[in-house]
């Protein structure tokens, strides 16, 4: 699926509301390389809940971290890659590699951001069997023209086609934008590619009577830059025109 982003375009689904600020509060906890649902919680966030709980870390063999500690996941990846894990509040600066940094260390350097290794991994086998849910968007790469156009394609080994995609499309579509506003780039395109789109078989009915609406014009984004990566907060994102139609229920699974 290709989406793109110019002009500020962002691509949140319109067939239904989205939690975009859910998703974007999600976005920034990857962003600081927390692993701690408590953190997530604390903004009102529950998305994590399931995977955290007791019955579903013992299920995972993970039940002697504390209440909350979801392993080495997307965070510590993205600013510790493969760092020792031992627990969610420990310090992991300056341990293993921080890909986030190396990455916008790239695309600011007007000869490394035209190379095709500006790559983000969140899938690190080494440390898979520690996480309380293994990552399901594993693997993006960003790419810019000659013209300063930044484009990000994304892998995505598993995707649950009812409520994890559009959440996925919003959250790195997010991230382009803010990295392009970071880097002084202009943001251009997601692309995402999905190894496994499913529908699980509750959702089906919903999403038949989702097929009936005619989707709507997206919003748009534009992002105040901030000095360090870690900076940002949800108020620097200024999200125009979404005008979604209403709320579909549907189960999340864990």
């Amino acid at each position: 699926m290709r989406f793109s982003l110019a002009d500020g375009s962002l691509p949140l689904i319109t067939t239904k509301k989205l939690a975009w600020r859910t998703c974007l509060k999600e976005l920034l906890w990857f962003i600081s390389g927390s692993t701690d649902n408590q953190a997530l919680q604390d903004q009102g966030v529950r998305i994590w809940d399931g995977n955290a709980s007791v019955e579903a870390m013992r299920e995972r063999g993970l039940d002697g971290y504390q209440l909350g500690d979801l392993g080495p996941i997307y965070g510590h990846q993205w600013r510790s890659f493969n760092a020792p894990y031992t627990h969610s509040g420990a310090d992991y600066k300056g341990k293993g590699i921080d890909q986030l940094s190396d990455l916008i260390s790239s695309l600011r350097d007007p000869e490394k951001r035209f190379s095709r290794r500006n790559l983000l991994l969140s899938w690190n086998p080494c440390q898979v069997d520690q996480m309380a849910l293994p990552p399901c968007h594993v693997l993006s790469q960003f790419h810019v023209t000659q013209e300063d156009k930044l484009t990000c394609s994304m892998y995505q080994r598993s995707g649950d086609m009812g409520l994890g995609v559009p959440f996925n499309i919003a959250s790195y579509s997010l991230l382009t934008h803010l990295i392009a506003a970071h880097c002084d780039l202009r943001a251009h395109e997601f692309i995402h590619f999905i190894g496994d789109a499913h529908i699980y078989d509750d959702h089906l009915d919903v999403l038949k009577e989702q097929l009936k609406r005619t989707p709507g014009a997206p919003p748009t984004v534009a992002v105040r830059p901030q000095e360090d990566i870690g900076d940002y907060t949800v108020s620097d994102f200024f999200v125009s025109g979404y005008r979604p139609q209403g709320k579909l229920e549907m189960e999340m699974r864990i």
